[in-house]
């Protein structure tokens, strides 16, 4: 497991399922931006989860099982979320906070899935209401939220216009479907074509006031992400004339039961298009375990397509 604000490799006994959990060998990891922040001091763990291990998600082979599990069996291969302890070799979720993984999936692309999956699908869809026929807009569009809620987007059939620095990046999500662009240039197509019905937002507060002034009637903002800046200046009235909503979101602190619901919601809704080859886990960059400072410094660094994954 990965331990401590210093990122070392660590051996400890393997954690032990409660009641109506099970334990999971994990024999990649992924990392994710709310792991960076975790370490700078500013995404604290919620209570109950390890508080120095990072890692929000895991996908595996389950190993033992709680005394109160019904839905999973030693050799079932699962993945979905935790609040913590992610970034280990072996790993408690509780039961409900994972589903199957496909068997067209390796152990490689099945790790690049949950948390990047589970994130986009809550946001755009559950949350922000993105139906086929919709003009949908992601800002940094190259992570694994942003490939995900490109594939996710392009299959609901909405039109995905996507925003990344790189051309070699905007070529790969023009792959996905999507018409990948430059930031400003997204803005402007955006604007010209009426406007977004749906805008997610991962990089933060620079944003914002072109956010409002590409959104459609009735158009919804959502932040996932604020790499680039958590503080923005507000238009009211720019708000109020679109009728607009602007809604904020993290899986990681929900109560059991609301991220059980957005799990089981994966499942149903987007697992099978995973399932049948349409959308597919993006892996970037793969670290071993060893070279988890290297991986964290990569990760830190823009220009990424999909998701790091650490190797145990």
């Amino acid at each position: 497991m990965i331990a401590g604000n210093d990122l070392r490799l660590e051996e400890r006994p393997d954690p032990v399922p409660g009641k109506n959990e099970v334990l999971v060998a994990a024999p990649y990891a992924a990392i994710n931006p709310a792991d960076l922040s975790q370490l700078a001091g500013n995404y604290p763990p919620p209570p109950g989860a390890p508080q120095d291990i990072p890692g929000l998600e895991v996908t595996g082979e389950v190993v033992a099982c709680g005394d109160g599990v019904q839905d999973w069996e030693i050799g079932d291969r699962v993945f979905g979320l935790v609040g913590g302890g992610g970034l280990a070799d072996r790993v408690v979720v509780h039961e409900r906070h994972v589903v199957a993984v496909p068997d067209r999936l390796d152990d490689e692309e099945a790790a690049a899935v949950p948390e990047a999956f589970l994130t986009a699908h809550d946001a755009i869809v559950t949350q922000a209401g993105l139906r086929s026929g919709d003009v949908l807009l992601v800002n940094g569009a190259s992570g694994g939220v942003g490939t995900a809620a490109v594939q996710i987007g392009v299959l609901i059939g909405a039109h995905v216009f996507a925003a990344a620095r790189s051309a070699d990046v905007r070529s790969r999500l023009s792959a996905l479907g999507a018409d990948a662009m430059g930031q400003e240039e997204a803005f402007q197509l955006v604007q010209g074509e009426g406007g977004a019905n749906v805008i997610l937002e991962l990089i933060g507060g620079p944003n914002l006031e072109n956010d409002l002034a590409s959104l459609a009637t009735k158009g919804r903002l959502v932040i996932v992400g604020t790499g680039a800046g958590a503080e923005a200046t507000l238009s009211l009235r720019a708000l109020m004339g679109r009728r607009a909503r602007i809604m904020g979101t993290v899986l990681r602190a929900r109560p059991l039961e609301e991220k059980a619901a957005a799990v089981q919601a994966f499942g149903h809704e987007v697992l099978p298009f995973i399932a049948d080859g349409r959308a597919h886990g993006i892996v970037d960059r793969i670290f071993p375990a060893e070279e988890v400072e290297a991986a964290f410094a990569y990760m830190a660094q823009p220009g990424k397509f999909g998701k790091v994954l650490l190797s145990f």
